[in-house]
């Protein structure tokens, strides 16, 4: 059995549960399971990441397939080949923000709508797991022309430059996958006459990580991008992972923006061009977003955390935005796939068109409805936790909500607890309304229930 195999990508231990003879299965899997005639590949920086993607693209090329190598390149570049080259499906080689010793990938289908066990992961799980598949003629392996030009135009037809003020913008790649990318939307920003100025913070990528694995979220990662936008004066900060298929905001003074008031501001930014139109967010943190879509005229709805249940719910719904708390935002103009680089460039608009430093705009929606920040906890026995959380405030008869792990809303604060689709984690978050030390007293109670 291949453990590698997840709810909705792949993503394992280097040697334990993936490598090169199992990357080729993988490929040559997915040539059967989807019928496919052509598939793009692409790979982040990491040390395993090019030999992983040589095996998955030969066993691609043993199923008869067309492979059209992007090279280095983020998941969201990947995402917009597939349907920019007329691909029958992607393949992006990364582990994002996970350990030095863990690699994956990313997969769609066509039309870069996603796969997961319910769309035809599970089929190309079984076909791998299975017996030798016969090698089959016609395929080949070419670099994909055009694919990064093709990526900037897209991303670029989301933000008017006419709106865009001087700013200045403090840009951490963490030394992933984002900089060369980053680069070529920067020369087309210039080439637009566009009034931003970057500075650029751990550019180069660096499979080593010497600066440690890009991951924003985490809050011991933050100072070194906090600091560098206040020692350069800049406007705003933007960080990525290692993917750069999530992006994380700072203030002019430094401060992480969490990503739920990021989905909130650009809720406003989709509703104020199409009013009344449908915002998609995940269930973990979600009275900031409803009242900000609330307020802009549109209709909030609920979607299972992760990017495969995201993508499908704005699919399904027509949304013309979703967002995630942990700074996964989809667009469906963007084939309803999740982008690092749109985010960053929406909020310099509204900041643009509003004259509203970053601060500005998010300080109030921050002090309304206070979060706790996703809090995690290695377990043993996760769903005796759960059972316990529940027990002890069933006298409160909160509303409960089942879309994803346990929420429970007892009218001015709110939980979620779910487990990690990813990772062997418990999840914890509280929001509250207009009390943050409610929030606080509320994490201690539950952390303490939590541990047992």
């Amino acid at each position: 059995m291949l453990t590698c195999f997840k709810a909705y990508d792949i993503r394992g231990r280097l040697g334990e549960e993936l490598n090169e003879a199992i990357a080729r299965r993988i490929g040559r899997a997915f040539a059967e399971g989807l019928g496919a005639k052509r598939v793009v590949i692409g790979r982040d920086c990491r040390a395993s990441s090019e030999a992983l993607a040589a095996a998955c693209s030969a066993g691609l090329v043993a199923g008869g397939v067309e492979v059209l190598d992007l090279g280095l390149c983020g998941t969201e570049e990947m995402y917009a080949a597939v349907t920019d080259l007329d691909a029958d499906g992607g393949i992006e080689v990364t582990a994002s923000h996970n350990p030095m010793d863990y690699n994956g990938m990313k997969l769609v289908r066509a039309g870069s709508a996603p796969l997961d066990t319910a769309t035809g992961l599970a089929a190309i799980q079984a076909l791998a797991e299975g017996p030798d598949l016969p090698d089959l003629p016609g395929g080949s392996l070419t670099p994909a022309q055009g694919a990064r030009a093709a990526y900037v135009q897209r991303v670029l037809s989301f933000v008017d430059t006419c709106a865009l003020r001087p700013l200045s913008i403090l840009v951490n790649a963490g030394n992933g996958a984002a900089g060369p990318t980053f680069d070529a939307l920067a020369g087309e920003l210039e080439a637009r006459g566009a009034p931003l100025t970057f500075i650029r913070l751990h550019h180069q990528p660096d499979g080593r990580f010497p600066n440690g694995i890009p991951n924003p979220l985490l809050t011991e990662n933050q100072p070194v991008t906090s600091q560098a936008v206040v020692a350069a004066g800049a406007d705003m900060g933007v960080a990525w992972d290692g993917d750069f298929d999530r992006c994380f905001l700072f203030d002019e003074t430094g401060r992480f923006i969490p990503g739920e008031y990021i989905v909130g501001l650009l809720a406003q930014v989709f509703l104020a061009k199409e009013k009344g139109a449908t915002i998609v967010h995940d269930p973990r943190v979600i009275w900031n977003t409803q009242n900000q879509v609330a307020q802009a005229g549109g209709r909030a709805v609920q979607a299972r955390t992760g990017h495969a249940f995201l993508k499908q719910a704005l699919r399904d719904t027509g949304a013309v935005y979703g967002g995630e708390m942990s700074a996964h935002h989809y667009f469906r103009d963007f084939m309803c796939c999740d982008s690092g680089m749109i985010p960053w460039l929406l909020v310099a608009e509204l900041m643009g068109r509003s004259g509203q430093k970053l601060s500005d705009l998010v300080s109030a929606r921050m002090a309304a409805f206070p979060s706790s920040g996703e809090i995690n906890f290695r377990l043993d026995d996760p769903a005796g936790a759960v059972a316990r959380v529940e027990a002890a405030f069933a006298e409160l008869s909160p509303a409960r909500d089942e879309t994803d792990g346990l929420s429970l809303d007892f009218g001015n604060w709110r939980l979620n607890l779910r487990r990690s689709n990813t990772e062997p984690l418990l999840r914890l978050n509280v929001e509250a309304k207009g009390a943050p030390e409610l929030v606080a007293q509320r994490v201690a109670e539950i952390t303490t229930l939590i541990r047992g």
